[in-house]
């Protein structure tokens, strides 16, 4: 579809694979009876992670973030750009040691807690939100609707719905208080 042309095309850090065989070890050092399959874990996590890292793409197009992971089970995932309303950058202790950042990106509508994605060892991962910011905006203001950053865009239907159940709840608030008058004069 030519409306979803690749805008940006994140690159992957390699020092990623280190990192995560590095929190591989901690986990393993952590749980104390897994300690004797560290050696293990650094043979054949080295072969695990740069096929994984190989497989990760995320793009940026006209009107969404995709992003393509996995090595025994892949995932690919289509997060329009007006449904995100946060992209936060995290970096750690040991992600810092490695120069690597990671992008959490948190959406309208998502459900439970944390970010629906989390993009670990993007290269220049602060312009790459930038970007992705940039151009969220842009689709937003395309689309015609003003709206505080980071918030939803509603749909027509629902803002008249929205209003209809507000005046019926300021309604039902009005008979409540107008019972409870008339209670106390008794």
């Amino acid at each position: 579809m030519a409306d979803d042309e690749v805008l940006l095309e994140a690159e992957f850090n390699p020092k990623v694979c280190t990192y995560w065989l590095l929190s591989g070890a901690i986990v393993f050092v952590v749980c104390v009876v897994t300690i004797p399959l560290l050696p293990i874990w650094f043979i054949a996590g080295q072969a695990v992670t740069r096929r994984y890292l190989s497989r990760m793409r995320c793009r940026l197009t006209t009107r969404s973030l995709k992003v393509e992971r996995g090595y025994f089970v892949r995932v690919e995932k289509t997060v329009p750009l007006d449904k995100i309303t946060d992209l936060a950058l995290v970096q750690g202790p040991i992600m810092r040691h490695f120069d690597i950042e990671a992008i959490s990106v948190e959406t309208a509508g998502q459900s439970g807690p944390g970010a629906l994605l989390r993009l670990t060892g993007i290269v220049n991962g602060r312009a790459f939100r930038d970007a992705v910011l940039a151009r969220r905006d842009e689709v937003v203001a395309t689309s015609g609707e003003a709206r505080p950053e980071g918030s939803p865009a509603p749909s027509a239907p629902l803002q008249s719905d929205t209003a209809a159940l507000l005046r019926e709840i300021r309604d039902e608030v009005s008979r409540i208080a107008n019972h409870l008058e008339r209670d106390r004069g008794q």
